[in-house]
């Protein structure tokens, strides 16, 4: 038997101890755990990782503030309470005052940022306010959109030649575009999504179906350049949370667009990071890493790839999906959560942010803790509505 269909066998073996009433006794725990976190954060923001289990006290100035407020949206769907639903609606308004003073905006993470905080409000609220703020935010971030290349740069000054690129994190920010084109009927913020979404398909993926964390383009002909790291261990390897990011990403648009994706690609693409996993089936940070390397997991990869098999599932774009989703969180169940530890305001440990920079390793971070909370939702609610 392969590796890869070992490890399928496993977490659809894995996923049958994850029954309704385990997904709503961890529901329970992270809301009891949010809780006690706005206790010490208030209306302000934990920061985009822990140190040694703690999360700094910040303001509404990183790509991943949208995570926290996230967490709320869902902790307040599933629980009803309004202390959740409170907090959340505060955050929005200093997510609405960060873009009217252009705050730390300048990138291509606003769909990060406001799909989860002002497009969840708004789908959770129906309040038709925060629709000019949507908007807003949809037009930040096509304002970064290259004519020459049909991409959205990630990050940089926009005439600068070394920032000429985009990254593979970028496809959770085309949603966004897609809801301003839905509350607006203005087609150019979806035709934007799309050229954006086809570039990175052609560009990003590898033949063997590993990715790079970034692309770059020519600024003069807008052709396409190279790949390269950012995050990653090396231009060549496959950072683990870039594959799932591609995992997510891929079916999130292929759900909004209904053509664009090979469904033989992203199966490829989904076995790849299935094959490369460490014996406790928890990916370590980049993929080219094995058991004898001695290097860190990276549990918020796995909480991404596992949201983005459930959100495959609606589209039938890889047999058995579901159920391997299932088995991926109770893997991070059994192995990255310690309900014992009260002290640890993380959700899921074992996560890195960034290697290289020696940032969040080991720790948890804001996007494991948001995205292992949103499959248990997907899982629990399955008719739920995402705030993608």
């Amino acid at each position: 038997m392969s590796i890869l269909s070992k490890n399928i066998e496993l977490f659809k073996e894995k996923g049958k101890a994850l029954d309704r009433n385990s997904i709503k006794a961890e529901l329970d725990w992270i809301c009891e755990k949010l809780e006690k976190n706005i206790e010490r954060f208030g209306t302000s923001y934990p920061s985009a990782c822990a140190t040694n289990g703690k999360y700094r006290i910040k303001g509404n100035d990183d790509w991943t503030n949208g995570f926290w407020t996230g967490m709320l949206w869902i902790a307040y769907e599933y629980s009803k309470k309004d202390i959740f639903k409170s907090i959340a609606l505060k955050n929005i308004e200093s997510f609405k005052d960060r873009l009217d003073k252009n705050f730390v905006v300048d990138h291509h993470d606003l769909g990060f940022l406001y799909s989860l905080s002002v497009v969840a409000g708004y789908k959770v609220t129906l309040d038709e306010s925060l629709t000019p703020i949507i908007i807003q935010a949809a037009d930040k971030l096509i304002s970064r959109f290259h004519d020459k290349g049909n991409f959205i740069q990630a990050w940089g000054d926009l005439n600068d030649p070394d920032e000429y690129r985009l990254i593979i994190d970028s496809l959770l920010n085309l949603p966004l575009l897609f809801m301003a084109t839905k509350l607006t009927g203005d087609q150019c913020y979806k035709h934007i999504a799309e050229q954006h979404f086809q570039q990175v398909t052609k560009t990003i993926i590898r033949e063997d179906a590993s990715t790079y964390h970034t692309f770059y383009f020519d600024p003069v002909t807008g052709e396409a350049s190279c790949g390269a790291t950012h995050q990653g261990y090396t231009n060549s390897s496959c950072w683990a949370r870039g594959q799932a990011w591609a995992i997510l990403g891929l079916p999130m648009g292929f759900n909004y667009m209904l053509n664009h994706v090979d469904q033989k690609q992203y199966e490829d693409i989904t076995n790849y990071f299935i094959s490369k996993l460490s014996n406790g089936l928890v990916p370590y940070w980049d993929l080219t890493f094995t058991d004898e390397d001695n290097q860190p997991l990276d549990s918020s990869a796995m909480a991404i790839a596992a949201c983005g098999l459930l959100e495959a599932q609606a589209s039938n774009m890889y047999e058995g999906s579901a159920s391997i989703a299932r088995g991926m969180i109770q893997v991070l169940r059994e192995q990255c959560t310690i309900k014992s530890d009260e002290d640890n305001e993380g959700i899921l440990l074992h996560g890195v942010y960034a290697y290289a920079e020696g940032k969040g390793i080991d720790e948890p971070n804001l996007w494991g803790d948001y995205f292992y909370l949103e499959a248990l939702y997907r899982i629990f609610n399955p008719t739920w509505a995402t705030y993608w």
